[in-house]
């Protein structure tokens, strides 16, 4: 089929083409309103997915996690050698892990000194990602040290730290964003080494598989210890937290649409008005069409198709930008600006295109009906 008989085959879409092609400026500014209107909903949606990821990424390889510790009406502060084994008995699908904690300064020959966090443990491949050396699953004589400490201090793995008059090799240096401490500079040793012949431990950690199994673990450790007027442990997870994250993120999203979906809404009215506008002027050309011939159901196709149009340039215009925008956003937010491409933020780009051609058609529908309606003689003589 040639390019002329394609033209001819669909001669609504044709005209209304060139229809718009009459006032450019006035097409031009409708055609901008869908633009703006397409970039507030995608980019205030693409924002939303971007503040999702960086939750996601901050809490992902926390929510497996179950944290234990002394509770409000514990005897003890902390987590008593009797009570771990009662989780031990009570947890079957998890590793253990208890700490001791506690802080002291690092000092070099050079005289470089700094404060760092002092983190008790046995399992430390558990707890820990390094990034140079290695984390024993078993800590007994080496130490872990975070590398952002281990680079001001001068320090290498194999040179010894001295915590509590005794000296420890670095065996790992752990990456500064995965410890388990209050953060920062942390140094990890074997939990006998820390308050040593203290019977309680600071907190217990549990690893679970997945998040669900995390919240059963808390739940089933909420009910073995604790009651309504008696708080024996306090029991945490990461990964109901994570839940509250994500509902408030998915609320704050749902506003940040609706936020952006007014714009389309006043560039809608600006179709309508733009279209009533067309159809008076051309009332009289719409008469002479109707009166040699031309079907109510043509002239109805040919204005929704003006207003299609219109959707459809201010929709690809809008999501292109758009997707410039989220470039930008996913860089600072997420540190990644290719994930903009992937779906969780495309969709919405995709939504705010949607949205801005059924719009434009929704807006055209009363001028195209009032136009296929008028009666040709009426529409000659005005």
């Amino acid at each position: 089929m040639s390019g002329t008989d394609l033209r001819w085959r669909f001669p609504s879409a044709r005209m209304a083409w060139r229809n718009l092609g009459r006032n450019r400026i006035r097409t031009a500014l409708a055609t901008l309103g869908v633009v703006i209107g397409v970039i507030a909903i995608a980019s205030l949606g693409m924002t939303g997915a971007a503040l999702q990821q960086q939750a996601d990424t901050n809490l992902g390889s926390l929510t497996n996690e179950v944290s234990v510790s002394g509770g409000a009406d514990s005897d003890v502060d902390g987590v008593t050698a009797a009570q771990l084994d009662d989780i031990e008995n009570v947890v079957v699908d998890g590793a253990i892990v208890p700490q001791r904690s506690d802080a002291t300064t690092l000092s070099t020959r050079s005289g470089d000194a700094q404060r760092v966090t002092v983190t008790g443990v046995t399992d430390a491949a558990a707890l820990y990602e390094t990034s140079a050396g290695r984390a024993p699953s078993r800590l007994r004589t080496g130490a872990l040290l975070t590398d952002d400490t281990a680079s001001d201090l001068g320090l290498e793995i194999g040179d010894p730290v001295e915590y509590d008059d005794r000296l420890y090799r670095i065996v790992g240096l752990v990456e500064s964003d995965s410890g388990f401490g209050p953060g920062g500079s942390e140094l990890v040793l074997p939990i006998d080494a820390v308050a040593e012949g203290d019977a309680e431990y600071d907190s217990v950690t549990i690893l679970a598989e997945d998040g669900a199994s995390a919240t059963a673990i808390a739940d089933t450790l909420e009910a073995e210890f604790n009651d309504e007027d008696d708080e024996e442990l306090s029991v945490s997870s990461f990964a109901s937290a994570q839940e509250d994250v994500d509902n408030f993120l998915n609320t704050l999203n749902l506003a940040l649409l609706g936020i952006g979906s007014i714009s389309l809404v006043v560039a809608s009215v600006a179709i309508l008005n733009v279209m009533l506008m067309s159809t008076v002027e051309r009332r009289g050309e719409i008469g002479v069409l109707r009166a040699v011939g031309i079907r109510r159901g043509e002239v109805l196709r040919m204005i929704l198709a003006e207003a299609a149009f219109l959707g459809v340039l201010g929709g690809i215009v809008g999501g292109v930008l758009s997707i410039g925008v989220g470039l930008v956003v996913f860089d600072v937010l997420a540190g990644d600006r290719l994930l903009v491409f992937g779906w969780p933020s495309a969709r919405y780009v995709v939504g705010g295109f949607g949205f801005a051609v059924g719009a434009s058609v929704l807006s055209g529908l009363y001028p195209a009906w009032k136009a296929a309606n008028d009666p040709p003689v009426e529409a000659l003589r005005g």
